[in-house]
């Protein structure tokens, strides 16, 4: 009994809070860039972003984003003499948005000029800004002459020694450096101007650490630094995962050469709808997968060719998704109709427009129309033609037959998405669709249909979004439908300068691909100067499979709040992140219920309850699904199990692709049997300490943290901004009866209270306060250790203690806590502790606890205390922490061990290692001398 209380009372008091906020009005002194040469540039805060913040300050509308940190940047290089300036994005259209952010921060001055403008020959403008877009770098002129390229072009520009500023605004265009023509372009324009600054900026840099490569310039990897090439530094990373990314994003911040900030939070609203099926769409469904597979099956044997069957999976996965998708529409107009009632305004988010398919129909019916189309029928015919042509006359019947079914299926699959939206809606009049499309079906007021041109009388194509976002932000529409062409750089929030100032309900009914376009397309409508903050509705049907595109955004929005402000929690993903499926869990628990289902292990957790038929039906009707997820066999047998020895292709991705192609019922129960054994396999490491839990909170919840000493050692490479700070931190965690009593005056509960042990400890009880918490179970509060992890069970309460008044509790509450302040539980207990007497050290109980954190540069020096860890303690996990002291010192960094729980060792290890460098760079700073 004594161990079990012992062990209650030294659990880690580490856990999750609240993201620190504080409102931030200017991050822009300080900022720092590194040349080629590694060497810093400091850049100190400019005359004309202080008049910005003070017009803030007196309520002017000017906010401060991004696009205005840019400007006096470039500002600020003009004043300095530097009168050239490149500037990036992903439009032409944003050369205005350039504009209108000098002209903000009285830059009017500096002339912008467009690169599309201007021909190849012609470099006339001598100084101000090149605005260009990061298509233009692989631009090629075909009449040949002295710029053939925009790329020569824009590095004759810039002349020789050129050190102004290159802005890559929205950077993570050029994610994929070492694949496309664009990527390389960016990383070629870096080396070709050495001693530029360099500027990368984007609400979404990198969502995985591969994307870093085109930031060349940080200084990271390359000679000088802990990694020699970027996929030395890639390998380090992705070794550790995203913990390791959240010391990248700290390491960077400390360095000075990185600023990442986000928008408040406060009342943005985040709700996932979980949006139940009708028995109709059910049955279409169901239709729809059993066809499928009658095809496939019917080919199995036919199709060899690896690329056939890659078409095949492609398209299934398509047709699929727009099923996914339609089954939302319903559900997603009633609420839009509701928020419409009272005084909101709708931004639908979608990724697919449905035009190609719609033009495929118009090009065979000789441009005529009448009749709204399927997208998904054609994804259907399209895979099905892929395979059905290996088909030999022998088997052209058969062939005719799957056809005539597809047709007939056709006639209850959903209308292509974007056009049933609008339609229902209202038509385009209501709706300002902001997508890359350039005609639409629409129903005309005698309710025939017909295909027309989204282009209008004087607008060209291109000018139809903005003046669509202009109808919206007015309020002459207040639904707006956007797709990713309309997801970089777009404003549709609820701005203080325009008329439409109704809050924005953000509804996504398609997930993206990607976390980086899933950020840019919400931060349309969560954006600086808004009047009101937006609400957000993620839309998930009850299909199982959906959680496939839920779980790649998940995944990367982790890893993206991680890179960009070192906590994976900064993107608050929270509520996606039970859809994370892709990581070392998922794989496993793929692993092990494929194998239990082809009963090739005895799996520890039960298969669903509910499921018709029991456990033995469960198994053997997800046979045959299973198999048709990762088997393909040349032979048609009625015992899938005959002739299934091993799954040899168990990936996560293609499970999760694949089980859109089951009925509802087999993919919801395989779905949640796979579900059950991810969760059992995380509990698991859990309990053994071996889960990676990410940025935690030293103590949450209290505020006596103090910072006792620290010392200060120089890494190799940067003696100025290199340092590595190790903290020693107390933490009082004690309740002092004052507030104890506070806490009991609010309690109601018959057992909600002060109680007193049966059993003396020592010479006199032991005291705590029991809150009534979930259930049965109570919160306990304790005078030496505050508020207890984990919560008691009123049986196990009343068994061990007795219930008391405050006035009874006080002397041995008050007693309790000044012991506990410098005496250990043993002391306590038993009025001795066998530690102490052998001349050890014994903090089991205490009050105060003591920590030791690395902080600063850690990236460093990160993989030798990594290995010092892990000859210690057996486990390469470092656990980074925050906390923020007595003295309001907020710090961030890895968390060495705590006294209680670890060998004082390791300490000694670090502290060793890193005094030995210490030595050897002042022996080299010597010799220097």
């Amino acid at each position: 009994e004594e161990e079990e209380e012992a062990d209650e009372e030294e659990t880690e008091d580490l856990g999750h809070a609240d993201t620190y906020t504080c409102r931030i009005i200017l991050t822009y002194s300080g900022l720092k860039f590194r040349n080629h040469n590694t060497a810093y540039f400091d850049y100190n805060s400019i005359s004309g972003l202080q008049r910005t913040v003070q017009n803030n300050k007196k309520g002017s509308s000017c906010p401060l984003g991004k696009g205005r940190t840019v400007a006096g940047i470039i500002l600020e290089s003009f004043l300095k003499g530097r009168k050239r300036a490149l500037w990036f994005s992903v439009s032409n259209d944003l050369k205005y948005d350039a504009e209108r952010d000098l002209r903000d921060i009285d830059a009017p001055n500096i002339p912008v000029f467009a690169l599309n403008k201007i021909k190849y020959g012609d470099m006339a403008t001598s100084e101000g800004v090149l605005f260009a877009t990061y298509s233009a770098l692989i631009g090629e002129s075909q009449a040949g002459g002295q710029h053939r390229t925009r790329l020569k072009q824009i590095l004759d520009w810039c002349k020789p020694n050129f050190d102004g500023v290159i802005v890559f605004d929205e950077c993570h265009k050029a994610k994929n450096a070492t694949s496309t023509k664009m990527g390389k372009a960016v990383l070629d324009l870096q080396n070709k101007l050495p001693r530029a600054r360099v500027v990368y900026a984007s609400a979404t840099g990198a969502s995985e650490p591969k994307n870093m490569i085109y930031m060349s310039r940080l200084g990271i990897w390359g000679q000088g630094t802990p990694f020699k090439t970027f996929d030395d530094f890639l390998h380090a990373i992705e070794k550790r995962g995203v913990g390791a990314m959240e010391i990248v994003a700290m390491d960077m911040k400390v360095s000075g050469m990185y600023i990442a900030r986000q928008l408040s939070f406060s009342g943005v609203s985040f709700r996932i709808e979980e949006i139940t099926l009708d028995e109709q769409f059910k049955l279409v469904y169901n239709k729809a997968a059993r066809l499928v597979r009658e095809t496939q099956t019917a080919t199995l044997g036919l199709a060899s060719r690896k690329s056939l069957w890659g078409q095949f999976w492609s398209s299934h996965q398509r047709f699929f998704k727009y099923l996914c998708i339609a089954a939302k529409v319903r559900r997603l107009v009633e609420i839009a109709y509701t928020e419409l009632q009272q005084g909101k305004c709708i931004v639908i988010g979608l990724q697919s427009t449905g035009e190609a398919r719609t033009r495929e129909v118009l090009d065979e019916n000789d441009g005529h129309l009448d009749r709204f189309v399927s997208a998904s029928l054609r994804v259907l015919k399209e895979s099905s033609e892929v395979i059905l042509c290996v088909f030999s006359a022998k088997l052209e019947e058969l062939k005719l037959r799957l056809l005539g079914k597809i047709a007939e299926l056709g006639k209850e699959l959903p209308l292509n998405t974007l056009d049933e939206l609008i339609d229902r809606f209202g038509g385009p009049e209501k709706v300002s669709e902001m997508t890359g499309r350039k005609g639409r079906v629409v129903r005309r007021p005698d309710s025939s249909v017909r295909y027309e041109t989204r282009a209008e009388q004087g607008l060209s194509i291109d000018h139809v979004n903005i003046r669509e976002k202009e109808r919206f932000m007015t309020g002459e529409k207040l639904i707006a439908i956007i797709s990713e062409a309309a997801s970089s750089g777009i404003s549709l929030q609820a701005d203080k300068r325009v008329q439409n100032r109704r809050r924005r309900v953000h509804m996504t009914l398609e997930l993206p691909w990607s976390a980086d376009r899933a950020i840019q397309q919400f931060g349309r409508t969560h954006r600086s100067n808004q009047v009101t903050a937006p609400e957000y509705i993620f839309l998930i049907s009850e299909l199982a499979g959906e959680r496939r595109f839920a779980s790649i955004v998940a995944k990367r929005l982790e890893s993206l709040g991680a890179l960009t402000h070192g906590d994976r929690r900064a993107t608050e993903s929270r509520d996606l992140s039970q859809y994370n499926f892709e990581n070392k869990y998922g794989t496993k628990a793929l692993d092990k219920i494929t194998k239990a289902i082809l009963r090739q292990i005895d799996n520890k957790v039960p298969p669903p309850k509910g499921y018709p038929g029991g456990d033995i039906m469960f198994f053997r009707g997800n046979c045959f699904p299973v198999s048709y997820i990762f088997v393909f066999k040349k032979c048609m047998q009625t015992d899938w199990l005959s002739f299934i020895p091993y799954i040899p292709d168990c990936s996560i991705t293609k499970f999760l692709n694949r089980i859109l192609g089951m009925e509802v019922h087999h993919q919801n129960s395989l779905f949640q049997y796979f579900t059950d054994n991810f969760d059992y396999l995380i509990n698991k490491d859990k309990k053994e300490g071996k889960y990676d839990m990410g940025i935690l909170d030293l103590a949450p919840g209290n505020d006596e943290i103090h910072e006792e000493t620290q010392e200060k050692f120089l890494t190799p490479g940067n003696p100025q901004e290199g340092q590595v700070i190790l903290y020693k931190i107390s933490v009082d965690r004690g309740m002092p009866w004052e507030e104890a009593c506070s806490k009991a005056e609010k309690l109601t509960g018959d057992y909600e209270g002060f109680y007193l042990s049966n059993k003396l400890r020592g010479n006199q009880p032991c005291v705590l306060l029991a809150e009534q918490g979930r259930g049965r179970n109570f919160i306990l509060y304790k005078p030496n250790i505050g508020k207890q992890a984990h919560p008691e069970n009123l049986d196990n309460l009343l068994l061990r203690y007795y219930k008391v008044t405050p006035d009874e509790a006080k002397d041995f509450w008050e007693s309790q806590f000044v012991f506990s302040f410098t005496n250990c539980t043993h002391a306590n207990w038993k009025g001795k502790c066998k530690m102490i007497e052998q001349g050890q050290e014994c903090f089991l109980g205490m009050r105060l606890r003591q920590y030791h954190m690395l902080c600063g540069a850690l990236l460093r020096v990160w993989k030798r205390v990594s290995d010092i860890v892990s000859d210690i303690t057996n486990s390469s996990i470092l656990q980074i922490v925050r906390l923020k002291t007595k003295q309001n010192s907020k710090q961030v960094g890895e968390l060495m061990f705590c006294y209680v729980t670890s060998q004082p060792c390791l300490i000694i290890a670090v502290n060793r290692k890193l005094a030995n460098e210490k030595h050897m760079q002042q022996e080299m700073l010597a010799k220097m001398i």
